[in-house]
């Protein structure tokens, strides 16, 4: 049976994407990798074994393109509010919280952030639905 370990995204600024990961989301470098003209870091926390892998390639000068395949990240949290607003006070510009039900059950309260490099995060309070 497969397990899922890591997912990877390239990153302009590694300074700035570790700073976002860690401020907002609370995911700590766990390892990094250092090559001739790239890094790979490894990051996340005590909530899962899954990581988020940013590869910076050294010489890289132009904004990667997200193309219209990628979608989001999507994290769980306690509490959706104060992350919410710890983005919004780090100049993140969350968009606005949302509701999302099927019916009259509520399936998901979440917004989305762009981390540096505009790949959308998907922050949603945990529920029976997401644990």
């Amino acid at each position: 049976m497969a397990k899922l370990i890591h997912s990877m995204v390239r990153v302009m600024d590694l300074q700035k994407s570790l700073a976002f990961y860690h401020d907002v989301l609370a995911l700590g470098e766990r390892r990094r990798i250092e090559f001739d003209d790239f890094s790979l870091v490894y990051l996340g926390n005590d909530e899962a074994e899954f990581e988020l892998e940013l590869t910076w390639n050294h010489d890289t000068q132009q904004p990667y393109e997200l193309g219209n395949g990628y979608g989001h990240i999507a994290v769980v949290v306690d509490d959706l509010a104060p992350v919410h607003v710890k983005a919004q006070a780090l100049g993140y510009q969350p968009k606005e919280m949302k509701s999302f039900y099927n019916g009259d059950t509520l399936v998901a309260r979440f917004f989305f952030v762009a981390d540096p490099d505009g790949y959308q995060i998907e922050v949603i309070e945990r529920s029976e639905t997401f644990k």
